[in-house]
C-alpha cells in the first residue's frame, strides 16, 4: 500500500512518514502489521474525541442510512446542519448568532474575508507576521512567510501584516481596513499566547476605526484550551469567528460565525455572496452535531487543563527549553531542529505519534485526543523524555 500511495496520491512533502494505517480507537491508532501508535497529535487537532468515538460514529452511520447529500447549501433545511447552527449559536456569545457551514478550516477563512470585505465596502485586510490561515489562494496570501508563497504568486492583493501581541503596530489598522484576522494563538509559529489583553486592544481599535476582528480558532476551538473557543480565555468576541479542524471528531468541516445581519448581507447584491455544494453535508454535520454536545454535557473541556498540568509536571528535561500553549495545544521547544526531527521520527519508531509546526522548526506538537488518559500521558511523556536522554547520550562531546 505504501508503494502505492506514493506513486499514486498526490504528496505535501518528499518524505512522508507513511504509516500504512489499519484502523484506529481512542487514542491509538494501528498499522497493518498490528503495531500500536499512541496518537499525541490528533490528526493536528481534529480528533477532538480521539479514533472513531462510538457516538460519532453512530451519528455518521444513522444520519448515512437516512439521507445524504441532497441539495447545494443553504436550499433545503437539513436537520443535522440546522441543529449544529443552532446549538453553537447557544454556545456563542452576542452577536454570534449565524453559523455558514462549510467544508474545510481554509474555506472558512475564505468566506469570512469576503464577508469582512462586504460588510464593509472596504478592500484591506490585515494578518499577523509568521501566520497561518491555510493553503488556498486567500488564505496563502494572508500567510508570514514569503518562502512558502513565492512560487504561487501573485496573490491577493491589499494584505498588510502586524506582528503579533506588537501593540505598536495597531496603529496601521485604519479606515481602509475591513477585517484583521489573526489566530487567537498563533499555531505555526510556535503556539503563542496573546499578551497583555492584546486581542481586547486589537478589538478596541478596530472598533475605533469600523474595521472587523476576525479570529481563527480553528486550531484553539472546540474545547483545547479549556474553554469552547480559545477567544473565550482572553475576554473578547470577534466580529466573525473561524472554525474548523476539530468540530466535527475527525470528519471534514469549518464554518464562520458573524451576526445575523452582517451574515444575511451574503444572500442578496449578489444573490450567493457565498455558496458551496457540500458544505453542512448532513453525514458531516451530525458527525459536528455529536461532538459539540459531547463537549457540552461533559468535562472533558474542564480537564484539558488538568491535563496541561500533568505534561508539564512530566515533560521536564534539560533539552526543553519552554512548553507553550494552553490546555491540550502544547509544543514543546527543544534546542534545535535536530532534536525536534528526532523526537518525532524515533518516537514513531517507539510506537508515539508526535509532529512538528509548520515554521518553528525547534517545536514538537502535543495536541492529543481531549479524551486522553492520564495513564496515557505518563506513558508517552515518558517515552519523550527516554528519546532525549537516547539523544543526549548518542551526542556526548
Amino acid at each position: 500500500m505504501k508503494q502505492d500511495f506514493l506513486k499514486y496520491q498526490a504528496q505535501t512533502g518528499p518524505t512522508p512518514l507513511g504509516i500504512e494505517v489499519s484502523h484506529a480507537r481512542g487514542s491509538y491508532i494501528y498499522d497493518l502489521d498490528g503495531k500500536s501508535y499512541l496518537d499525541f497529535v490528533a490528526g493536528v487537532s481534529a480528533n477532538t474525541l480521539g479514533h472513531s468515538h462510538p457516538k460519532v460514529v453512530n451519528a455518521v452511520q444513522e444520519q448515512a442510512a437516512s439521507y445524504m447529500h441532497v441539495m447545494v447549501y443553504g436550499e433545503y433545511a437539513q436537520g443535522p446542519a440546522v441543529e449544529l447552527a443552532k446549538l453553537l449559536a447557544q454556545q456563542l456569545p452576542e452577536p454570534l448568532s449565524s453559523t455558514y457551514l462549510v467544508n474545510s478550516g481554509t474555506e472558512a477563512i475564505e468566506g469570512a474575508m469576503k464577508l469582512s470585505k462586504r460588510a464593509t465596502g472596504r478592500g484591506e485586510i490585515i494578518a499577523a507576521k509568521h501566520a497561518y490561515h491555510g493553503n488556498t489562494q486567500g488564505s496563502m496570501s494572508l500567510m508570514g512567510y514569503e518562502e512558502r508563497k513565492k512560487a504561487y504568486r501573485p496573490l491577493l492583493p491589499g494584505i498588510k501584516f502586524i506582528e503579533f501581541n506588537n501593540e505598536k503596530d495597531l496603529k496601521n489598522i485604519t479606515t481602509k481596513t475591513a477585517g484583521v484576522i489573526l489566530e487567537t494563538i498563533q499555531g505555526g509559529a510556535g503556539f503563542i499566547e496573546p499578551k497583555n489583553n492584546y486581542l481586547q486592544k486589537v478589538k478596541k481599535r478596530c472598533e475605533e476605526v469600523g474595521a472587523l476582528l476576525i479570529l481563527d480558532e480553528i486550531q484553539p476551538g472546540f474545547g483545547r484550551t479549556g474553554r469552547l473557543f480559545g477567544f473565550m480565555n482572553y475576554h473578547v468576541t470577534p466580529d466573525i469567528l473561524v472554525m474548523g479542524k476539530g468540530m466535527a471528531g475527525g470528519m471534514p468541516i469549518g464554518a464562520f460565525t458573524a451576526s445575523y445581519d452582517m451574515m444575511a448581507q451574503l444572500k442578496e447584491a449578489p444573490k450567493m455572496g457565498h455558496i458551496t455544494t457540500f458544505g453542512g453535508h448532513p453525514v458531516v454535520a451530525a458527525a459536528a452535531l455529536a461532538t459539540l454536545k459531547e463537549l457540552t454535557t461533559t468535562t472533558l473541556i474542564k480537564q484539558t487543563l488538568e491535563k496541561e498540568k500533568h505534561f508539564r509536571s512530566l515533560l521536564v528535561h534539560p533539552l526543553i527549553k519552554e512548553i507553550r500553549g494552553k490546555g491540550l495545544m502544547l509544543a514543546i521547544l527543544v534546542e534545535n531542529a535536530e532534536v525536534a526531527n528526532f523526537l518525532v521520527l524515533e518516537g514513531m519508531k517507539k510506537g508515539l505519534i508526535l509532529f512538528w509546526l509548520l515554521f518553528e522548526t525547534r517545536a514538537v506538537r502535543i495536541t492529543p485526543p481531549l479524551t486522553i488518559s492520564n495513564e496515557e500521558i505518563e506513558k508517552g511523556c515518558n517515552t519523550i523524555l527516554e528519546l532525549l536522554n537516547e539523544w543526549n547520550n548518542q551526542n556526548v562531546n
